[in-house]
């Protein structure tokens, strides 16, 4: 995608998901300064940043559906990751974005949990409770790799924004479901970079230059992990859901993938954004029906107290609808 391409896709995107930091412009003036006259010293500045999840308190609603999970740690490429199980049956597993947690995928939990799955998610390397520091996307594709085989198989993965990126990845490796459900899913890394280092103010030629530092440091180029590339090969039956108003990833790119994944199917919203999408109860009953509907026979069809269950469940989630860090 040329830097053409993605300024037309975010002048396309009319509703900006929060307002601009107040530090922001000062931050902008200090990197196009630095950009100019240490763009070695810059790139570094911009790959320690771009590899650093941000990090933000988890909601009460959060920690009140994690309370009713079962938890385990475990370690991936020597660090410590935290995963969650609900549910009994063949296992979806949730996937979160950059900068996110598994529990913002937490309002899936409940209805598929009253369908006979098991529900499992977690934390990447870098993010929520897991071990900080910096990561890379082949970490978090190794983190999806170790977590999805800790249960022995899948059956369907629901991934969000970034994560679709390393999700693709691990099903282009191998992962094998019957069924994956990508919410507004980013096609490639180049896209992200650019919206970060027009956001902070690294010039272009900074941005590209970090880009092939991260290139060396994981061993491959980003063009490894562009989703419609990789969608060709795929033929897990897909849905893509992306909401028309995204300010952080624009719709287009959903549809992009669609278009190039065997015989994927699209959901387009309004007014949803980028995380009131994960909460949005039309969107949680197309993607629980459509995974529901490509496992038929590995489960039990619905369990005897599943009205019981799911509303236990998604009351414990309902906040975080209205949460201040779940606003799209």
């Amino acid at each position: 995608m040329t830097d053409a391409e993605y300024i037309a896709m975010e002048k396309s995107t009319n509703v900006r998901s929060h307002k601009q930091p107040r530090w922001l412009p000062v931050v902008r003036t200090g990197n196009r300064a630095l950009s100019a006259l240490a763009p070695v010293l810059a790139a570094g500045v911009a790959e320690h940043l771009f590899l650093t999840p941000p990090r933000s308190h988890r909601p009460p609603a959060e920690i009140e559906l994690l309370a009713t999970a079962r938890a385990r740690p475990m370690r991936v490429s020597g660090r410590r990751i935290e995963t969650w199980t609900w549910g009994a049956g063949p296992t979806v597993l949730l996937v979160h974005g950059w900068g996110g947690r598994g529990a913002q995928l937490g309002s899936f939990v409940g209805p598929l949990v009253a369908r006979g799955f098991a529900v499992l998610t977690f934390d990447a390397p870098g993010h929520g409770a897991s071990d900080s520091g910096m990561v890379t996307i082949p970490e978090m594709t190794a983190a999806i790799h170790e977590v999805a085989a800790s249960r022995g198989r899948l059956v369907g993965l629901v991934a969000h924004s970034v994560g679709a990126v390393a999700a693709t990845r691990a099903l282009y490796e191998g992962l094998a479901v019957a069924a994956a459900v990508y919410i507004g899913p980013a096609a490639d890394l180049v896209s992200p970079a650019a919206r970060f280092a027009e956001t902070l103010g690294f010039s272009r030629a900074v941005r590209e230059r970090m880009q092939r530092s991260i290139e060396a440091r994981v061993g491959r180029p980003w063009s490894t992990f562009e989703v419609p590339a990789l969608a060709a090969t795929l033929d897990a039956p897909l849905l893509v859901v992306h909401d028309r108003g995204d300010a952080e990833v624009p719709w287009q790119q959903g549809k992009v993938i669609a278009q190039s994944w065997p015989g994927a199917e699209m959901l387009m919203t309004d007014g949803l954004g980028h995380r009131r999408i994960l909460h949005a109860p039309e969107v949680l009953a197309s993607a629980v029906a459509f995974v529901a509907a490509r496992t038929a026979g590995t489960r039990q069809t619905r369990l005897p107290n599943a009205d019981f269950v799911e509303s236990l469940l998604t009351r414990a989630n309902e906040p975080c609808v209205f949460s201040p860090d779940s606003r799209g």
